[in-house]
């Protein structure tokens, strides 16, 4: 896997993986001007949001749950000093679809959070990670 990062100005980049899809990124936006894209720090929290939500629905659907939507909202907290690296991380599904049993909602949080997301493994050698969930039923 690799990636790529390019100035454009200011504190704004793109990065583009090796297989051509881009990103603008900005750490600040300059004076006067509205922020190009997500810092380099929410892009972390948005790969963690991607990579457990997959997990989440393909172990649901595994289970026979009736996956319709999946909504992951991640809130973190940093250190106050640099390197601000994230402290506290807490990752919260709420799962939409028909007939869904909690427990195996639950089984495919646990499952993602300590088996498949290398995102959410890898970030929680730094970070305190909880997880919690909410099902919702659909006609």
């Amino acid at each position: 896997m690799q990636v790529t990062s390019k100035w454009i100005d200011g504190m704004c980049f793109v990065g583009t993986t090796e297989n051509g899809h881009s990103v603008v990124m900005e750490g600040a936006a300059a004076e006067g001007q509205a922020k190009r894209g997500p810092s380099p720090m929410e892009m972390l929290l948005l790969g963690v949001a991607g990579c457990s939500s997959i997990d989440v629905v393909m172990i649901a659907e595994k289970q026979r749950q009736k996956v319709v939507d999946c909504q992951a909202t991640v809130t973190a907290k940093r250190a106050d000093d640099a390197p601000r690296v994230f402290t506290e991380i807490h990752i919260h599904f709420k799962v939409i679809g028909h007939n869904l049993t909690e427990s195996a909602i639950e089984r495919a949080v646990q499952m993602s959070a300590e088996k498949y997301c290398s995102a959410s493994i890898m970030l929680g050698k730094a970070a305190k990670i909880t997880h919690s969930f909410e099902t919702v039923e659909v006609e």
